[in-house]
């Protein structure tokens, strides 16, 4: 008998998705910042085993979109709610229930009509045991189909017990993938999102939210790998920034992200970066479908 099915992770912003995403695949595939809306795309991370396969998903947290580019983010987490087999609903210790209570709505009815929800509440290092009992006992009555678990993500705890209940929750079913696959995304993909990871962790205000990453070259050599990326701003100003003084803020996120990508590849990689203006990118549609934000 073999186990395959789709692991969708959602819910608000901040409350540890990536980390679960990361924790549970075994492999640091989204990033982590402590900043709000870190994640943009929909990313799939493939563990294997010789009768399973668990595409897990990880999506932008939900929000209220003030520009196309957070319409494109919001629609990759309702996507995540069409095609789940098992939908993990994330939430936190601090996190508020009724932030964006549509969605959660969403969530109730896949769980009332028969789809595999897990309510996971996590950061649970971070609160007393009877703040815990009463969030779970909050759960069980918002979610009364759901099952509950209590983790911390970035601890480790509890993943290995919610790890056995998914990969038991899963259909029988062929797998989707090659088993020696571990995403859907190409290698390009995952050098832009640490490119983006280091803006994020170096700048302050609307700067990293400005920011898109694209790489124009990837060479893939026998000892070494060269890449040519491009860091693009909505503004001059911003441009500016980036750069900082005689470049010292673009060569510190180039050194960075250097280290980051070869400890991803585990091999070495020569990387340049140059930093463009590309006006009001993030609601522009067709700027946007360009940087791969359109799921048609």
């Amino acid at each position: 008998m073999h186990r395959s099915g789709f692991v969708n992770i959602v819910g608000n912003p901040n409350v540890g998705k990536s980390t679960l995403m990361n924790a549970l695949v075994g492999e640091r595939l989204s990033i982590i910042t402590s900043k709000a809306q870190t994640t943009r795309h929909r990313i799939m991370g493939i563990v294997n085993g010789d009768d399973f396969q668990i595409v897990y998903s990880d999506t932008p947290g939900v929000l209220r979109p003030n520009y196309k580019l957070q319409e494109q983010m919001l629609e990759f987490s309702r996507s995540a709610l069409v095609d789940a087999d098992v939908l993990l609903y994330v939430t936190d210790v601090q996190d508020t229930p009724d932030k964006n209570a549509e969605f959660l709505g969403k969530v109730k009815k896949m769980s009332a009509a028969g789809t595999k929800v897990f309510l996971i509440i996590n950061k649970i290092d971070l609160t007393t045991q009877q703040t815990l009992e009463d969030l779970v006992d909050f759960w069980h009555r918002e979610l009364p189909q759901a099952e509950v678990f209590a983790i911390s993500a970035q601890e480790k705890f509890g993943i290995e017990q919610l790890f056995e209940s998914i990969k038991l929750a899963l259909p029988e079913c062929p797998p989707f993938f090659d088993k020696d696959q571990l995403t859907d995304k190409p290698a390009r993909f995952f050098v832009n999102e640490i490119i983006r990871e280091k803006i994020l962790l170096n700048y302050d205000k609307e700067i990293p939210y400005s920011v898109e990453v694209e790489v124009e070259e990837f060479h893939e050599e026998d000892k070494i790998i060269r890449i040519s990326a491009v860091i693009y701003v909505e503004r001059d100003s911003q441009k500016g920034i980036i750069i900082g003084k005689q470049g010292s803020a673009l060569k510190k996120v180039g050194t960075q992200a250097r280290h980051d990508i070869e400890a991803f590849f585990q091999k070495q990689v020569f990387l340049q970066l140059f930093v463009k203006v590309d006006k009001d990118w993030r609601s522009n549609q067709g700027r946007l479908k360009h940087y791969g934000y359109n799921l048609n």
